[in-house]
């Protein structure tokens, strides 16, 4: 029987809402997370800023306990695997870290103060992660002694709670390093992928449009901001929760995107609704989606009724969970 693998110990460099949520994450893996506060305090301060953090953690637990995350006589344990490291006890922390994730405040001389203060006392191997929703991983690895081991891991907020982790290396990330990385977080139940190094990385580009636009709506008149947010609860979001937004252009049809942006645009008189030019070409290209077989996904190998199917269940124990799932009418 071989022996199971040591688990990575992780270090939160910098005690906010990031650092505490990705603590959490890591913590409720198995994972020896030490939460690191480089900011120079009093000792009382730096006691008090330690007990706030782990009461945090703790309620943050204990809340996923009440909804069954996890049965809570384990919470004690999990709450355990996290130390906290003030200043002084920083460099101890970090030297012992097999990953370090940045998380102070998205201000350009707390980034350089924090690269600095952590170069001098990490592993050369260990990995390093911004979670920036700021700055630029191509920026910021300017910064870093070794830039190979170095690149972006946007969490989403509540971190323990959200699977995605949007990864972003730059032209110097070694692969290995975002293998490595990627690895990490898929062990931990996270859901990485991978994106370039542009302004607004995935979820945020899309979401900020998003909001834009219904508050747009509710500022014309078009909804109210209940209405608006029972539609995105109901629909764009149960939507969008059982199949990506790029699968959903395939699945109901390009051209169906390709003919509704061309009225919205003419309709609401804003170019902004107009489609970019590869959903032009893939109509011209006859790329229309699943019923062509190819799309922005290439469905040459899919079984489609298998394919429906899943896709239905998906939504059906999805009403199930939200209590709208009715028994059919006996007459």
């Amino acid at each position: 029987m071989t022996a199971s693998r040591a688990k990575e110990t992780i270090a939160a460099l910098g005690a906010g809402r990031m650092g505490r949520g990705i603590a959490t994450a890591f913590a409720h893996a198995g994972h020896e997370v030490w939460l690191v506060d480089i900011k120079p305090r009093a000792a009382a301060e730096a006691r008090a800023l330690e007990r706030q953090a782990l009461a945090e953690i703790d309620a943050s637990l204990a809340a996923m306990a009440e909804w069954g995350a996890f049965d809570d006589a384990l919470r004690p344990r999990i709450v355990q695997r996290i130390r906290f490291a003030a200043r002084e006890a920083a460099p101890a922390a970090l030297a012992r870290a097999d990953a370090v994730f940045e998380g102070v405040p998205e201000v350009m001389e707390a980034k350089r103060g924090a690269f600095a203060f952590a170069a001098a006392h990490m592993r050369p191997e260990a990995l390093l992660a911004s979670t920036t929703s700021t700055f630029l991983v191509t920026r910021l690895a300017e910064l870093v002694p070794h830039p190979g081991r170095f690149l972006n891991a946007h969490w989403l907020n509540p971190a323990h709670v959200i699977p995605l982790v949007e990864l972003s290396p730059h032209g110097g990330t070694a692969p290995a390093a975002v293998d490595a990385l990627k690895g990490l977080l898929e062990r931990i139940g996270k859901v990485p992928v991978l994106c370039a190094a542009a302004p607004g990385y995935i979820v945020p580009r899309l979401q900020s449009l998003i909001m834009n636009e219904a508050a747009r709506m509710i500022e014309q008149g078009v909804a109210s901001a209940a209405d608006i947010d029972r539609a995105t609860r109901y629909g764009l979001g149960f939507r969008y929760a059982n199949m990506g937004v790029v699968e959903f252009i395939d699945f109901g049809g390009n051209d169906i995107l390709y003919y509704a942006s061309r009225y919205l645009a003419q309709a609401l008189g804003d170019e902004r609704y107009a489609s970019p030019p590869i959903v032009d070409r893939h109509m011209r290209e006859g790329r229309n989606g699943l019923r062509d077989g190819r799309g922005f996904h290439d469905f040459s190998g899919v079984d489609v009724a298998a394919y429906k199917k899943e896709t239905l269940g998906r939504m059906l124990g999805m009403l199930r969970h939200l209590g709208l799932l009715h028994p059919a009418a006996l007459d």
